[in-house]
């Protein structure tokens, strides 16, 4: 699999993942089988962050991942997944509320926008109920736990 990522990091801070990191845990969730694609991260404070969930998604809060699939028109061939935008901040807090280590809930995010991008979502019980197994088992094949157990 080559996965070719393009990280933007419009925040800075100490706590952020390496690009490799950024890498593996992205690669995990791609589809088995897929030889080539490409991927946009880019992480971000708050306020871009909110803007960008006001304009898209009508929600006037940051966010914690937005993923923004991209579909090529039928004539051009693309391996581009597209771009997720991850919010630092949110990141950070959600991970010390839900007692979880930081690394794990930055790959929990990662791992949960590529499969927004490979098309998986959680617009009801059933949909939820097979992503959330998907990331189960993508994020203990890089050994963590599972994200939605309570702590």
């Amino acid at each position: 699999m080559s996965l070719l990522l393009e990280v933007q990091r419009a925040v800075k801070g100490e706590a952020l993942p390496e690009d490799s990191e950024l890498q593996r845990w992205a690669e995990a969730a791609l589809e088995p089988g897929l030889n080539q694609a490409e991927l946009v991260i880019r992480l971000v404070g708050e306020n871009e962050s909110q803007t960008l969930n006001r304009e898209y998604r009508s929600q006037d809060r940051p966010t914690n991942v937005l993923s923004f699939p991209f579909e090529a028109p039928s004539v051009v061939e693309s391996h581009l997944l597209g771009d997720l935008v991850i919010c630092a901040g949110v990141v950070a807090v959600e991970a010390e509320a839900q007692h979880k280590t930081l690394q794990a809930h930055w790959a929990h995010m990662v791992v949960h926008g590529v499969l927004h991008l490979r098309g998986h979502d959680h617009q009801n019980e059933r949909q939820a109920e097979e992503m959330e197994h998907l990331e189960t088992e993508i994020l203990a094949t890089l050994g963590f736990g599972n994200p939605y157990e309570i702590a």
